[in-house]
C-alpha cells in the first residue's frame, strides 16, 4: 500500500511574490524560513506524488456551472497563466502531473462529496499553485504534483466537515488504492484571514489567525470542525479565509494529530495573514 509521507499546510498570498519587499525584514525571514522547511520535507521525507488542496479563485469554471472540488490530470502542470503574471511576478514553471495517481484519487472520491470533477488539460493556476511552488522551490525537488482545487466562493460552499470528510476518504484512497511503496504528501494551500476586493481588504484578523494556528498546534481535530466553522472564517475575512477549508481536507486524510507551526506573520501590505504548519505523522 502507498504512504502518506508528509503533511503541510501554508498560506499562498500573492502579496509573498508580488509585494514581499514591502514586509519588514523580520517578517519576510519568517515566510522564507517556513517555506525552506517545506521544500526540506519534501525531499527528506522521499515524497514522490505531492497532492496540493488549494483553492479555485473562479478561474476554472462557469459560476452557474460550478465544481466543488476539480482533481488536475494533466501530464504536465504549468503556470503561473498569462492573467495573473503582472501580480503574481514569479517565474513560470512547469511540474510533472501524475495521471494514473490523480484518476484512482478522483475515482474514489466522486461520489462522497458534491460536484467533483477531472480535467485532463492544463488548468488555469494563479497563486493557489503559483505561490508555493515558488516559494518552497518545488520544481527543484522533482516531485510529481496532483493538484486539487475546491470552492470556498461560490455558495453552497462545502463546509469543513464536508472537506473534512472529503480528505478521510482521500486517505483511505492513498493508503488502499495505489501502488505499494508510493509516498504521498499533502500540501494544503490557501488563508490565513483576508477579505480580497471587500471593506476589509486592507485588515488582518491576526487574532483569529493565532486561534487558529494554536488550535491546529493542540491536534484536536474534533474541536477545530466545532469552533473553526466556515461561517466563523467568514467572519475573520469574507471570500479569503475560508480558503482554510483546505487545510481541513489534509487534516481530514491524516485523522487527529498536532502539527508543529513554521511560522506567523500580519503584513497589512500583503492583504493577507501568513501562517505555515507541518503535521507531526510519527
Amino acid at each position: 500500500m502507498a504512504e502518506i509521507s508528509v503533511a503541510m499546510a501554508a498560506s499562498h498570498a500573492p502579496g509573498l511574490t508580488g509585494w514581499f519587499d514591502k514586509a519588514p525584514e523580520a517578517d519576510r525571514k519568517t515566510v522564507l524560513a517556513a517555506y525552506a522547511e517545506i521544500h526540506a520535507a519534501v525531499v527528506e521525507s522521499r515524497t514522490d506524488v505531492l497532492l496540493v488542496i488549494a483553492n479555485d479563485h473562479i478561474a476554472n469554471g462557469l459560476v452557474s456551472d460550478y465544481a466543488d472540488f476539480t482533481f488536475g490530470l494533466a501530464e504536465r502542470h504549468s503556470g503561473p497563466d498569462e492573467w495573473f503574471k503582472p501580480w503574481l511576478r514569479v517565474a513560470d514553471y512547469e511540474l510533472p502531473g501524475r495521471p494514473d495517481v490523480a484518476e484512482v484519487l478522483y475515482e474514489s472520491v466522486k461520489d462522497r462529496a458534491p460536484r467533483v470533477r477531472a480535467v485532463r488539460e492544463n488548468l488555469r493556476y494563479d497563486d493557489n499553485l503559483s505561490v508555493p511552488v515558488t516559494m518552497a522551490d518545488l520544481v527543484s525537488t522533482g516531485v510529481a504534483v496532483v493538484p486539487v482545487l475546491q470552492n470556498c466562493t461560490v455558495p453552497p460552499v462545502p463546509d469543513e466537515r464536508v472537506c473534512y470528510a472529503l480528505g478521510e476518504t482521500l486517505g483511505e484512497a492513498i493508503r488502499t488504492r495505489l501502488p505499494a511503496g508510493l509516498r504521498v504528501g499533502l500540501l494544503g494551500s490557501g488563508g490565513l484571514s483576508h477579505e480580497p476586493g471587500g471593506p476589509r481588504y486592507m485588515e488582518i484578523d491576526e487574532k483569529f489567525d493565532r486561534w487558529w494556528m494554536d488550535l491546529l498546534v493542540e491536534g484536536d481535530h474534533e474541536k477545530v470542525l466545532t469552533d473553526a466553522t466556515f461561517e466563523r472564517m467568514e467572519e475573520a475575512g469574507s471570500g479569503g479565509t475560508a480558503e482554510l477549508l483546505s487545510w481541513m481536507v489534509v487534516m481530514g486524510a491524516i485523522g487527529p494529530r498536532p502539527c508543529k507551526a513554521l511560522g506567523y506573520a500580519a503584513v497589512d501590505q500583503w492583504r493577507c495573514g501568513f501562517g505555515a504548519v507541518r503535521w507531526d505523522l510519527s
